[in-house]
This record gives C-alpha cells, sequence and structure tokens, in this order.
C-alpha cells in the first residue's frame, strides 16, 4: 500500500504525542494508528535529563531545557509535525495508591446502564479523601456491582437500581505534580494528561492473554523501579520501589572505586545480573586519573555488585505480591520485565530464582507497526509507546477532544528501516549486493516451490473430478 493510501485512510485518527521525563533521559514520541490498528511512530527525539531525582522533577531549568531539546529533536526527525498537547508520564517516591469502594443509586431504572453513569460513578471518587498535600493522579474501576450482582467487568447495557464499584486510587505530592506541570507549560508545551509510568508500560507490553492469566510488570528505569499487577483482568496493585539502574551505576562507583562515567559504561557494556555466569578470569582495563597506571576490574565483582542491588530490587517485588495476596501460585502469567535496565545480562534467570515465577522481557514491538528502526523496538521506550495507546483509549472512548489537523505527515525515512534488509542491520553496517541476490534467489525459490505445490493440488481435484 502506498504513503497516499494509507494517508487517505488515517484521516480520521488523531496524532498523539507522548512526553516520558525520566531520571536518565526525556523522550518525546509522536505517533498515529493505521488502519490496521498499529501504531506508526511520525516523529522521535530524547535528550539527557538533568533536572530529574528518582523519578521526580527537582531542577525546573535544567528539565525544562531536557524537554525541549527532545522536542527540537523530535521537530528535526520530521518537520510536518506541530505539536502542542502531550500526554506525560508520572512516576516518583511519593506515588502511593489506595483501594476504595463507590455506589450510585440510579435516576432512570427504566433504561440500560449507559457510559455517563459509570462516568459518573468514577468522577465521584475524585471527592474521596486523601491526606493534605496529596493530589489524585487516576481512578481506576476494578469490578463492578449491579444490585446483587458482582464481579462484573463492564455494567454497560445491565439493567438495575444500584450500581457500584470498587476502584483503585492513584495520588501523588501536590509539589512534584506541579513542577512537571510547569516545566511542560515553560517548555511550550500543553499537558493533556498525567499517566503512571507503570500503567503506560503495561499497555505497551501486555496482551489480553497476559491480562486474563494474571502478571506482573516490573518496569526498571534510571530513578525507580514501578511495579503494576493485574490479577483476572483487574488492575490490583501499582507501586513505586525507590531503587532502580542509577542505584545500581552507584554502588558500581563505590564499590570499584570508579568515576561515575566509567560505571556506567561497565554495567551497559559488561553487566550481568547472575554473577555465577561471569567468567572469573576476565577483566575489565580502565585508564586511572592524573598519569596513574591503568586499572583491571575484574567482570565477576562487577556481576556481585549488580547481583547484589537486583535482588534487593526484586525483593520489593516479592513483598509488594505477597502483601496483596498474590504469591508465585497466582501469577500464571509470571513477570514482564521493561525499562531500561531489563537489558541487562541473565535478568530473567535472577527474577525466576528470586520471586520463583516465569520471567520474561517486554518489548513495545507488538503495538507498533512494521518497518520501524530497531531504537523505538527497545524497552526502553515502554513507558512513550503506553503514553500513546492511552492517548488512543481516550480517543476511542469519547473522554477529551483531540484535534487532527495533520493529515499529510507521514513516517519519515529516518524512522524506517531499509526495503531490502529483512533483518535490522547493526550500526554502520551495510548490505552487499551479494547478500541481496542471495536473498532475491531464495525467494524465487520459493515462489516456484508454491506454484509447484498448487500445480499438484490442481492436478488432485481434475483427477477427483473425473
Amino acid at each position: 500500500m502506498n504513503t497516499e493510501n494509507s494517508i487517505n485512510m488515517n484521516k480520521e485518527n488523531p496524532i498523539i504525542v507522548a512526553l516520558d521525563i525520566g531520571t536518565t533521559k526525556i523522550a518525546v514520541i509522536a505517533g498515529r494508528k493505521n488502519e490496521f490498528g498499529k501504531l506508526e511512530i511520525l516523529g522521535f527525539g530524547k535528550a539527557s535529563s538533568n533536572g530529574v531525582k528518582h523519578g521526580q522533577v527537582l531542577n525546573i531549568d535544567e528539565t525544562i531545557k531536557a524537554i525541549r531539546t527532545a522536542l527540537d529533536n523530535c521537530l528535526n526527525s520530521n518537520p510536518n509535525l506541530r505539536i502542542k498537547e502531550v500526554y506525560v508520564g508520572i512516576a516518583g517516591h511519593h506515588i502511593k495508591s489506595l483501594q476504595t469502594r463507590g455506589d450510585m443509586v440510579r435516576q432512570n431504572t427504566d433504561t440500560e446502564i449507559t457510559q455517563e453513569e459509570i462516568d459518573q460513578l468514577i468522577n465521584d471518587q475524585y471527592k474521596t479523601y486523601i491526606p493534605a498535600g496529596d493530589q489524585i493522579i487516576d481512578v481506576i474501576p476494578q469490578e463492578f456491582t449491579v444490585d446483587n450482582f458482582q464481579n462484573i467487568p463492564n455494567p454497560i447495557g445491565y439493567g438495575g437500581v444500584k450500581i457500584g464499584a470498587n476502584f483503585h486510587i492513584i495520588t501523588g505530592d501536590k509539589n512534584a505534580i506541579r513542577n512537571i506541570n510547569r516545566s511542560v507549560e515553560k517548555a511550550g508545551l500543553i499537558t493533556k494528561d498525567l499517566v503512571l509510568q507503570p500503567l503506560a508500560s503495561s499497555a505497551a507490553v501486555m496482551g489480553q492473554e497476559d491480562l486474563e492469566a494474571g502478571v506482573a510488570i516490573v518496569d526498571i528505569g534510571g530513578g525507580t523501579t514501578d511495579l503494576a499487577v493485574f490479577y483476572e483482568g483487574i488492575l490490583r496493585h501499582t507501586a513505586v520501589i525507590p531503587f532502580a539502574g542509577e542505584n545500581i551505576t552507584n554502588d558500581i562507583k563505590v564499590g570499584l572505586g570508579v568515576l561515575r562515567s566509567q560505571a556506567e559504561a561497565m554495567k551497559v557494556q559488561f553487566g550481568c545480573a547472575l554473577a555465577s555466569e561471569a567468567k572469573a578470569n576476565a577483566f575489565i582495563t580502565i585508564p586511572s586519573l592524573r598519569g596513574l597506571p591503568p586499572r583491571e576490574i575484574s567482570v565477576k565483582n562487577l556481576a556481585n555488585i549488580i547481583q547484589a542491588r537486583m535482588s534487593e530490587i526484586l525483593e520489593f517485588v516479592n513483598f509488594h505480591l505477597k502483601q496483596v495476596g498474590l504469591d508465585h501460585k497466582m501469577l500464571n502469567g509470571g513477570i514482564i520485565l521493561t525499562g531500561g535496565g531489563s537489558q541487562l545480562k541473565h535478568l530473567i534467570q535472577l527474577t525466576e530464582f528470586v520471586t520463583c515465577l516465569p520471567a520474561r522481557i517486554g518489548y513495545p514491538n507488538e503495538h507498533l507497526a512494521a518497518g520501524h528502526i530497531e531504537e523505538l523496538t527497545k524497552p526502553t521506550y515502554s513507558t512513550c509507546i503506553g503514553l500513546i495507546l492511552k492517548g488512543y483509549d481516550d480517543f476511542e472512548h469519547n473522554r477529551k477532544e483531540f484535534e487532527n489537523t495533520f493529515v499529510n505527515v507521514s513516517v519519515p525515512e529516518s524512522l524506517r528501516t531499509s526495503a531490502e534488509v529483512t533483518e535490522p542491520a547493526e550500526a554502520g553496517e551495510s548490505v552487499s549486493e551479494e547478500q541481496i541476490k542471495k536473498r532475491t534467489s531464495l525467494i524465487n525459490f520459493w515462489t516456484k516451490f508454491k506454484d509447484k505445490i498448487i500445480e499438484l493440488f490442481n492436478e488432485e481435484e481434475d483427477k477427483q473430478l473425473l
């Protein structure tokens, strides 16, 4: 299908922009659903984050600069974009959650329950008492009840006198929320909605079968590790664990006596979450300061430091699972690891050992249209992709108003993979003419093979007719 036809079929879909304000990076991604319901990434930009600590905006000026840099990089990737409103992820130590119950007697019992009545029930929960200094970020309904009927996932169309539900309410510190909003506004943008980061990441990496089986989404970022637990199709628990990638880097820096930049580089290039899998006779040579001789760092020692901190993070996950009564016997879907920290080697094995649950890495490519660059399919961008999906959920349920004036924006070439290359090539790697000829001959072989099979079946059908 050519680009022109794709644009015409996408006219009814808005372009939704996600802004992920993280501890180590700030990312801006613009996306739109195509005719197959998959996300096409129309713009992508990122920048280093300096004003954020443990998921919380502290230095507003530095955060504004980083947001503007990421925004400029996104606009440079696709000059046809016009970005005003953004969906923003929120995390940090200040995030808390509580369970409440809400009921409502219907005014018109002669008709079936409508979406407006459910929205009213949800809006009533924003009046729930919370401690001074906190603010409600989101109200998420769990199971509904209609009169004496319980555990109803969606009560629209039911008839009854009384409707009620259990709710999961997410709150945050007013000052922390204000700092995020001020940073976004001073960067020239408007906050369309604040979304809890583990919920955004969950939307990007979790399928319907995961939701039914029961899973724990563990998003290991730079400043915090975010947790969202789903069971029987319902969000049961959310939490923010105050340890993540930055803590591992600091541990390496202190434990091995190296610079922070060296600690980060060693973690990314040689880091391993399971010390038993690290080679005992392998060493990393790093330069020393002021003309001192180079130092040798044991890969085994590096892995021991990483394993100690990662085990602590996973013990927190265990604690939260036991707190809500969902031990290893309950979550058949196991644990889905995502975020930048999930890319550590052998983390899956360590997770399974500590939690006694099956584990896997969650990639956001399930919801992405084919043909995008490999960078966008990394777990690092799960939150951003999930924020765009949250925007489309609002759009499809008419929760917010959306403008769509960018009908001529298409996926830029810089975000597409090469048409000839079927597998992502490494940076700087080129595909030779000989490789292309081999692939072409392979395609021709399978085409001839398919034709022979079709002829064979045609002959069998002719024999049966005779």
